[in-house]
């Protein structure tokens, strides 16, 4: 399974199950298009004689059947028989808060609530939470806590006593929690900005870009801006902050030019950045569609070619579609199982309802158990395990398939009914996005 494409004068090739990549002279990008399994020694006479220059021709050959000898052309593909699921849970997210003091207008939460009214995680339903990760968790030793909402710091005092909770119990098990914690920001303050710092592994901190796009779709309760109450508070914490993090936007149909907000929030300092798109309903107007797509693509052309500009200037930064490792590879385990909702991660609620993440909270018949009546539902996480891109028939045709691991269970919930039925334009946003990727590490290995 090889993927060609051109981009930004780059030919490049993709070898899907090896997750090698090829940058390729014309000749040879010509010639390997021709070529089908299994490759012989010498050029076939019949695709030889349809080039000009033969002899270099020949010489692109040989080159191209020594990548093939080292398994790095048409390799074959995986299945499904490489990953056995463990029924081990590793991951949690505590929506310690279904209440946020603001009122996004795209908020997959109904503004913080998950349609199920707004209440704040007791202590003691948190303290059950990592009881039922450090139990389903089994032998594995190191977990992730993330902390969610709504609003997480409106809930702050639980959230600390939690961590004080996680870190003397590890200790006593052997295991080793990474705590993280996803924030609309405008609650920081000195003691939440030096608690995050110390403890969190990875903080994430919503803001959409520059003051017009930011404040078009993130609202205090009056309908007044974040963005100035927010970006200070941000710049506090990033400024002392060892671990990681990332600022996170979302862009609508309403924001599609969102490469020049990511620049904006590059400029700002913050070299960790990710602007998703917007995951609701089909029938919301801000959703996108697929004659936006275009557009879309060619956002992620102009950031590509900015990035690799501002790399070569010394003022690189991050953006989290564009990061891929080309030293491993794709990480085939990770990637046929993908984010492991339903079966290796899991959410709670503030009353201790189990769903398969956060997202799916507001879908009554996803919930998989309770942590006060003891019930979890293995059958379902089975079925969650179950479903990934070796099993997926629409997936398993899919060169990009390996960096993307099928997609959004939820995402494809709300868009297509079904958790596993792949929503089409999330899967052409997520190859443009691979393209994109594998362009800049080609641009980039040509300064070396």
């Amino acid at each position: 399974m090889i993927h060609f494409y051109k981009l930004n004068g780059y030919n490049i090739a993709l070898d899907s199950p090896s997750g090698a990549v090829h940058v390729l002279t014309d000749i040879a990008h010509d010639l390997l298009s021709r070529l089908n399994p299994p490759l012989g020694d010498s050029c076939p006479a019949d695709i030889l004689a349809g080039f000009d220059d033969r002899e270099a021709t020949a010489e692109a050959y040989g080159d191209l059947y020594e990548l093939y000898r080292a398994g790095m052309l048409f390799s074959e593909d995986w299945d499904a028989e490489t990953v056995h699921p463990t029924g081990l849970i590793k991951s949690l997210c505590l929506n310690v808060s279904h209440d946020c003091n603001m009122r996004c207008r795209y908020c997959f939460a109904e503004t913080g609530s998950f349609s199920r009214g707004r209440s704040l995680m007791s202590f003691e339903t948190g303290k059950r939470a990592l009881d039922f990760l450090f139990e389903k968790s089994g032998p594995r030793k190191n977990l992730e806590v993330d902390f969610f909402g709504g609003e997480p710091l409106m809930n702050f005092d639980v959230v600390k006593r939690l961590v004080e909770y996680g870190r003397k119990t590890e200790r006593a098990l052997g295991k080793n929690i990474r705590f993280t914690i996803t924030t609309n920001g405008s609650l920081l303050d000195d003691d939440s900005i030096a608690f995050i710092n110390a403890h969190m592994s990875n903080a994430v901190l919503s803001i959409d870009g520059c003051r017009e796009t930011n404040d078009k779709m993130r609202t205090f309760e009056d309908g007044s801006g974040t963005y100035d109450d927010i970006l200070p508070k941000y710049k506090r914490l990033t400024a002392g902050r060892s671990a990681d993090y990332y600022v996170r936007g979302t862009f609508t149909r309403e924001n599609l030019n969102f490469c020049d907000d990511v620049l904006h929030l590059a400029d700002l300092g913050f070299d960790q950045i990710s602007v998703e798109p917007v995951v609701l309903g089909a029938d919301s107007k801000l959703s996108l569609r697929a004659e936006d797509l275009p557009v879309i693509f060619a956002e992620y052309e102009k950031l590509a070619a900015a990035m690799i500009e501002r790399e070569r200037e010394g003022r690189g930064f991050n953006f989290f579609h564009f990061m891929i490792d080309l030293d491993a590879g794709p990480c085939v385990y990770k990637r046929v199982k993908g984010c492991g909702s339903g079966s290796e991660y899991a959410a709670v609620t503030p009353d201790g309802d189990i769903y398969p993440c956060h997202q799916f909270v507001s879908f009554p018949r996803y919930r998989m158990g309770n942590l006060y009546d003891g019930s979890f539902d293995t059958d379902m996480q089975k079925r969650f395990a179950g479903c990934n891109i070796t099993t997926n028939q629409e997936c398993r045709a899919c060169w990009a398939k390996y960096y993307c691991g099928g997609g959004c269970a939820a995402n494809n919930l709300s868009q297509c009914g079904d958790p596993v039925k792949p929503y089409g334009i999330a899967c052409e946003l997520e190859r443009k996005r691979v393209e994109c990727a594998l362009m800049i590490k080609a641009a980039l290995a040509d300064d070396e």
